[in-house]
Order: structure tokens, then sequence, then C-alpha cells
């Protein structure tokens, strides 16, 4: 049976403030703290660690599918940015230029990178010559900056921590094999990882990426029923090659453009973690992301044997590869537990002198509260399942929010009540005019997420215009 907590006074309830709450988490559970730029924020150790979970998780997956690390400059000519026209509309608005080296005004301006596609396209235009040159499937870890108006901690900053994959195939399958199955590598790492699942599918016209034939969206909902664009997949076709002046001769001689991708996650995955699974006391973490999967709390620390058999226990745990720490801290137990309930350390183990009379040990799980009496002898046993039987838990629980919220939808009234009152995702069938698309946004600030994979009609008159209905599309209010 799950334990009765007690609501952590030091962060906003969750429905009270949702908004105060993420910001509590985010600096009580010192995941982050803000630098004196605004946007711009220093990743404190833990929450540093998050991210490093999420990119050696990833770093793996990348290269088993043959992707290999490169790095790019950090600053683009504006010479160069300007040679694709759609994109570099897109990004305008959000370009941070440095116009001064040293003492000298710079003629030809510098881009700090919002994101690396000509950086990209300029490299492949020099080392790109032949069909045996293809595929190439690079990826950088990076950091880009977007001078964003309105910022908050890893949702939506002026800099951000990011992946970034930019390949070049010989053939359009090719590349858009390669742009859904980077797709479905960040859907698993959603399930594998994260223990977040995501409504997976394309982007409409309005919203694909600016210069991409067609963009993939991973996207996750939070605890107050607001979507999070999670990561994206882009097939750009061969308009950036051609732009570049990207071409290679292939095995009947003739010259071509190849066919381009690209596709990234960032640091705002550790938002949908946050607002996922977190609860009134902080942070709850999937198992295979925490920084520390378990912690062993020394009960009365001072009595013979305690320490030196919790001590015993970390280094069985360790041995298996596990991520633990051992607080011996001079701080009392009770501080110790409300500390690591808000840092959402998966499962907690006390160790005291009267457990250890009885030969056992008492652990406790973050996600529902419930405590179970161990004999300290299965202790290492117990410990890998009961992770396994966390993240499952913390899946379906997400899960089951998710499905809970996706109405569908046949009026505009029922329109209204999904987006302004259920909450969630309005699915609903589209005449596919960008006017109502629009229209959606002018009466509720939601936007088309995804036209997900299953196009399955069920009506057959777009609600918005009465006319009829060829797409499925999802609608939602997002961050």
């Amino acid at each position: 049976m799950s334990q009765k907590v007690i609501k952590n006074d030091a962060i906003t309830g969750r429905d009270v403030d949702f908004a105060q709450w993420y910001t509590d988490v985010c600096r009580k559970a010192e995941l982050m703290d803000y630098s004196s730029v605004k946007g711009f924020i220093i990743y404190r150790p833990y929450g540093y660690a998050i991210w490093e979970q999420i990119q050696a998780h990833l770093d793996r997956r990348f290269k088993e599918t043959g992707h290999e690390n490169v790095y790019m400059p950090m600053v683009i000519p504006e010479s160069l940015f300007l040679k694709e026209k759609e994109h570099v509309e897109g990004f305008a608005p959000e370009t941070l230029i440095a116009t001064i080296g040293g003492k000298n005004n710079l003629e030809d301006r510098l881009i700090i990178r919002p994101t690396s596609e000509v950086l990209f396209c300029e490299h492949y235009a020099k080392i790109i010559t032949s069909y045996r040159d293809l595929p190439k499937k690079y990826n950088q870890w990076c950091s880009v900056v977007r001078w964003e108006k309105t910022t908050r901690p890893f949702l939506r900053g002026s800099e951000f921590l990011w992946q970034e994959g930019h390949t070049m195939h010989a053939t359009e399958k090719e590349a858009r094999e390669e742009t859904l199955a980077m797709l479905d590598v960040y859907d698993q790492m959603g399930k594998e990882l994260l223990a977040v699942p995501f409504v997976t599918g394309r982007k409409t016209e309005k919203e694909k990426f600016a210069g991409a034939v067609e963009t993939y969206s991973i996207e996750a909902l939070m605890h107050d029923g607001k979507a999070l664009q999670s990561g994206t997949t882009h097939f750009f076709g061969d308009g950036f090659a051609k732009a570049f002046s990207i071409s290679f001769q292939d095995k009947d001689n003739t010259v071509k453009a190849p066919f381009q991708t690209s596709w990234g996650v960032s640091t705002r995955l550790i938002g949908s973690i946050i607002m996922v699974h977190g609860d009134d006391n902080g942070l709850v973490l999937p198992p295979f992301v925490a920084p520390i999967q378990i912690v062993l709390i020394p009960i009365q620390q001072n009595k013979p044997g305690v320490l030196e058999k919790a001590l015993e226990i970390k280094t069985a745990l360790q041995a298996l590869g596990l991520r633990v720490k051992l607080d011996d801290s001079d701080r009392s137990p009770g501080w110790k537990f409300a500390e690591y309930e808000m840092k959402g350390v998966p499962l907690r183990i006390e160790v005291g002198p009267r457990d250890l009379e009885q030969g056992v040990v008492t652990i406790a799980k973050r996600n529902d509260g419930q405590k179970t009496v161990v004999n300290i002898a299965d202790v290492v046993s117990t410990v890998p399942s009961l992770l396994k039987t966390i993240h499952q838990e913390m899946y379906a629980h997400a899960k089951a929010h998710l499905e809970s919220h996706i109405h569908s939808i046949h009026t505009l009234a029922q329109l209204d009540e999904a987006l302004n009152q259920k909450l969630g995702y309005a699915k609903m069938m589209w005449c596919g005019q960008q006017a109502c698309e629009d229209k959606v946004k002018e009466l509720y600030n939601a936007t088309a997420r995804v036209l997900p994979f299953d196009q399955t009609a069920f009506a057959e008159t777009c609600p918005v215009c009465g006319e009829k209905a060829h797409k499925v599309v999802v609608f939602a209010k997002a961050y």
C-alpha cells in the first residue's frame, strides 16, 4: 500500500500554481541556477548529471546505428547563413550576432549558431564527391543560442544544450528512412529511459522546421495538460544540398545532389521529466535516468555496525553498476528523507541498529512512498528488480494520464471544452487549410502538435469550418 506523504512546504503545490511549482523544483532540487544574463542558466551538477545520462543513452544508440560524433564551430559567417532563404527567415528573429572582433568591426558578421545546418552543408560540400562518400551520418553535442523573449529553465532558454544529427544520403528513400528511424530512437528513449510516452507524427506545413520538406516530432503531455515538443527529426530533401552546391558522382556516372536529414533533442527533456513525473514533494526521477538511483540513510549512525553495514551494502550495489550514494553527513535522518525526496531518488534504503539486530533493512520507493522490509542478504538481488518495477509503474502512470487526456473532437464546442476545460490533446479531423489551423490558435491559443501516423478517419467534416476533412490532427496548448 502507498504511504501517506506529507507535503513539502519548500515548494508550491502543483495544482496551486504549476508554473511556480516547476520553478521551485528546479531551484530547490539544485538542478540549475540563474546567471547574470537572462535565458542563460547554470546547469548545476545534479541537473547536468541527468543530461549526462540522456547523453550516454543516445550516444550509444547513435553509434550503434552508424553515426559518428563531430564538432562544428559555434559561429557562422552571416554570408554563409544567408544562403538558404527559408531557413534564414525562420531563425532571423532569434539570432545573436557578433559585430566586433577584438577592436575591429567585422565586415562579415558572425551568427552565434542557432542550429548548424549551414555549417554541416559547407563541410559536406568539401568532402562529398562520389557515391562512395555516402552516407555521411554525423552528430554533434553542443549548445546553441536562440534569443528568446520568454524563457523558462530547461524548457525555453536563450542558450540550451542539445545534440544535432546531420546526415547526407544518395537517395530520397534512404534519407526518409533515416528521418523515421531517428524518430523511433527518440520514441524508444522515452519508453526505456525517461518513462515518458510520446505522441508521434508529422508536423503541419505551418509548424515544420524552417527549410525542411517534412518535420516529425515526439510530443510529451505534462501534468497540467500542456504539450511539450520534446524532439524533432527533419527530412530536407535536396534543397540545402543544391543551395550549398553539394553534389556527387553516382554509380551511373551522373552528377546528383544528395538528400539530407537533421534531428535533435535538447535539455528540454529534463523539463519533460520534471513536469510529467514530479509531485508536491519535488522530483520523481525514473530509475534509469536518475543520477543517484539508491540513497543509503544510516539511522543512529554512531551506533556500532550501522555505517559499516551501510558501506557494505553500497559497495555490493555499486558492483552491479548501480549509482549509489551513502549519506553519512551529520544531518538528521528526517532532513535526509526530505532532501532525497526533493531530488527524486528512486529508492531509499534505511539502515538502523534495530533493523540490523533483525538482519533487515527498510526500502522506500520514491514514486509511491511504499516501504518494504527486506532481509539484508536479499538486498542485492531485490534492488535491480525494484528499479525495473518503478520504471514500469512510472511509465504506466504517465501513459494512463496521456490516454485519459486525448479527446476525440467532432464539434467546435467540444474543441473549446477539450482545450479550455479538460485540457490535453484535442484529436480531430481537419480540412487541411491553414486558415482553420490559425483559427484554433486565435480562439484557444493552441497549435497543431502532429498529424499522427494513424490517419484513420473518424468524422467527415472539419469542426472549425464544416468543410470536408482529409486529415487527422492533434491540437494542444503547449510550452
